[in-house]
């Protein structure tokens, strides 16, 4: 390790999303993309790594997959740092149950209730992964990382959120403070409206967003810890540096799976690849550096989306025994 005061390197990634052919359903283009994306992580001289979020394809209903991308990121060189997806631990919960029918009605089938985030389910991952919130400091940065998407559930995985948050300024101080969520705090900007999940034209945005009023309250409280960085995954499209109350923004770019909304926006970026963040005692240099291998999708079996439970049809599974 170099002494304090010379430049080091950690890295950051999201949406690596590995699957497996044991699944009712698997896509192995994204197993590939992320692989080289792995590779080029490893040689690099970089002391950590912080993923945010959507490790695997399945991670909220096939527990195999927690094992396969623990065992996947054991193989760095560094240690690896993470927080879960809704992937991983299941999506983020509707408002109320009256809700969810008139949705349903409407034809957006998209998120199955049954597969929103459980305690149960958030307890498992941290079992293989560690807390789901964390921070401590490494040299002169502090890492922040958070399941912001567990505001408002009434879980208590919740209480804990807004607990370590509110002690982050208590802290001791550091020259840097990067925080790392899974979902976007917000589309635009901070007083975005609260989306409507029953209308068509703005469920994208709420399911890809924090509600308010626990936006609100997650952004000032990222204020108040000096955040001066945000790492953000879960579109699976990059977008230029945003600099909102002094806090710079990354919505990044997914390690693996298929860019989301990019017709939006006309600086989308729709490559796969990871952030290389070289730190000075002034400055942290971010860098997005493409994934070696931007393959087209091939082979891939079975539905997207997030398929209810008749919807799964394990006899397809290319690799047995299926997972049960």
């Amino acid at each position: 390790m170099s002494e304090k005061g010379e430049k080091w390197t950690f890295l950051h990634v999201n949406d690596s999303h590995m699957g497996t052919p044991r699944s009712f359903r698997f896509r192995p283009a994204v197993n590939r993309r992320w692989a080289a994306i792995k590779q080029q992580m490893a040689d690099t001289e970089a002391e950590l790594l912080i993923h945010g979020g959507d490790l695997t394809r399945d991670g909220d209903i096939h527990e195999f997959e927690y094992q396969q991308a623990q065992q996947d990121l054991e193989t760095l060189p560094f240690p690896s740092f993470v927080i879960p997806g809704n992937m991983d631990v299941g999506n983020k919960h509707t408002l109320v149950n009256g809700v969810k029918r008139k949705w349903e009605q409407r034809g957006l089938g998209w998120n199955d209730p049954d597969l929103n985030m459980t305690s149960e389910r958030l307890d498992l991952f941290a079992s293989w992964f560690g807390p789901i919130h964390w921070t401590f400091q490494h040299r002169d940065v502090r890492f922040t990382g958070f399941y912001a998407a567990v505001a408002g559930t009434g879980l208590p995985q919740e209480e804990r959120l807004w607990q370590m948050l509110e002690r982050l300024p208590q802290l001791p101080k550091t020259q840097h403070h990067v925080a790392m969520m899974h979902y976007w705090p917000f589309m635009e900007q901070p007083n975005d409206p609260a989306w409507d999940l029953t209308d068509p034209d703005q469920y994208d945005n709420w399911y890809f967003s924090i509600d308010p009023p626990h936006r609100q309250r997650l952004w000032d409280l990222l204020q108040k810890a000096g955040v001066d960085i945000l790492f953000c995954g879960h579109v699976h499209t990059g977008r230029s540096v945003q600099d909102v109350d002094g806090i710079r923004i990354y919505r990044t770019p997914a390690a693996g799976n298929t860019s989301q909304l990019a017709e939006r926006w006309t600086d989308a970026d729709t490559r796969f690849g990871f952030q290389r963040c070289e730190v000075t005692p002034s400055e942290i240099d971010v860098a997005f550096v493409p994934g070696n291998d931007q393959c087209d999708e091939f082979d891939s079996y079975g539905p997207m989306g997030h398929p209810s439970a008749e919807k799964r049809d394990y006899s397809i599974a290319r690799e047995q025994p299926a997972i049960q």
